[in-house]
C-alpha cells in the first residue's frame, strides 16, 4: 500500500542532477499537497573540517530551498543536513517520507556513467518508493505525455505497485495509466511448453490484467486505462515507453536478493536505460 507519511523527500548536492530530481519533487509536492523535504549528508572527515562541511551544507541547502520556493512559493519545504553518509542518511530518510527522489548521478558517478551507485543502492533498497530523476532535452518534453507507464507481472500483480501508479496518474491533469506486461512469444518453449498464437496470448494477458486492475479503476473513476499486452521483453518495451510519458513505474520486491540488492533484472533495465524518471515501487 502507497506509503502515506506527511512529505516528499528529495536529496541534493552542487550537481545538475540534483537540480533536476529538486524541479521534480517540487512538482511533485505541489501536485500531491504534502510538505518538501529537502536533503544534504555530509560527513566531517576530521575535526578540522567539521564547521567547513556544515557551512557548505547548509548553502547547499540554502540554494536548493529558495529554488523549491521559486517553483513553487506556497510549498511548505524544510531542510535535512544529517552528519552521515549518503547512503546511510537515505536508508534512514526512506523509513519516515512518503517518496524519495533523486538524480540520476551525483557528484561523484563516472563521467558517461547514467545512474549513479547511490541513486542505484536507494532504489535497491529503499523502503519507500523512490524516483530516479533523468534529464530530457528540451525536444524530448515536447513529445512527451502526461502518462504514467507502469510494468506489470500479470501472474504476480502487486497491489502497492497498482496503487501508486494509479495514485500518480490521477494527480497529473489528463494522464492515462499504461498497463504494460509484456511476455516473450517464445517464453513457454523454455519449458517444454507449446508456442501459444498470438490472439490467444493477448486475450489471456488482456484478462488478467482486468481482473488484476478492476478494484484499483473502482477507486480511481478518473484514470483511463489502457492495458497493454504485448510480445516482447518487459524491460525493452518499458524502455522505450519511457520517452513517451512523464513516469515509467516498475516493482521491485522486498524479499529475495537479485542482482544482489533485491532489484529484478526489469526494474534494474528500466532504471539504466530509461529516457525519463523511473519510480521503483517495493512490494
Amino acid at each position: 500500500m502507497t506509503v502515506h507519511a506527511p512529505h516528499i523527500t528529495v536529496a541534493v548536492d552542487r550537481s545538475r542532477y540534483a537540480d533536476d530530481a529538486l524541479a521534480w519533487a517540487t512538482g511533485q509536492a505541489e501536485r500531491r499537497h504534502v510538505a518538501l523535504r529537502i536533503l544534504h549528508a555530509w560527513v566531517p572527515m576530521t575535526a578540522g573540517t567539521h564547521d567547513a562541511r556544515l557551512t557548505t551544507a547548509q548553502h547547499i541547502l540554502a540554494r536548493a530551498q529558495t529554488r523549491a520556493y521559486d517553483l513553487a512559493p506556497d510549498l511548505d519545504v524544510t531542510t535535512l543536513a544529517p552528519a552521515d553518509l549518503t547512503g546511510s542518511a537515505l536508508s534512514t530518510e526512506s523509513r519516515h517520507t512518503r517518496l524519495l527522489v533523486l538524480g540520476s548521478r551525483g557528484r561523484g558517478g563516472f563521467r558517461g556513467l547514467l545512474l549513479g551507485s547511490t541513486s542505484l543502492t536507494a532504489a535497491a533498497t529503499a523502503d519507500c518508493p523512490v524516483v530516479v530523476v533523468r534529464r530530457r532535452s528540451t525536444q524530448d518534453e515536447r513529445q512527451r505525455s502526461a502518462d504514467v507507464v507502469v510494468g506489470v507481472d500479470a501472474g504476480e500483480p502487486a497491489d502497492a505497485l497498482l496503487d501508486f501508479a494509479f495514485e500518480e496518474a490521477a494527480t497529473r491533469p489528463g494522464a492515462r495509466l499504461q498497463l504494460v506486461y509484456a511476455q516473450s512469444m517464445g517464453a513457454s518453449a523454455w519449458t517444454g511448453g507449446r508456442t501459444p498464437a498470438p490472439d490467444d496470448v493477448t486475450a489471456d494477458l488482456d484478462q488478467v490484467l482486468g481482473a488484476a486492475t478492476a478494484a484499483w479503476s473502482a477507486k480511481y473513476p478518473e484514470v483511463e486505462v489502457i492495458r497493454q499486452p504485448v510480445h516482447a521483453a518487459p524491460a525493452g518495451v518499458l524502455v522505450d515507453v519511457s520517452a513517451r510519458v512523464a513516469l515509467t513505474v516498475v516493482g521491485r520486491k522486498l524479499t529475495g536478493s537479485l542482482l544482489g540488492l533485491r532489484l529484478g533484472p526489469v526494474a534494474h533495465a528500466v532504471l539504466l536505460h530509461a529516457h525519463g524518471p523511473v519510480a521503483v515501487v517495493p512490494f
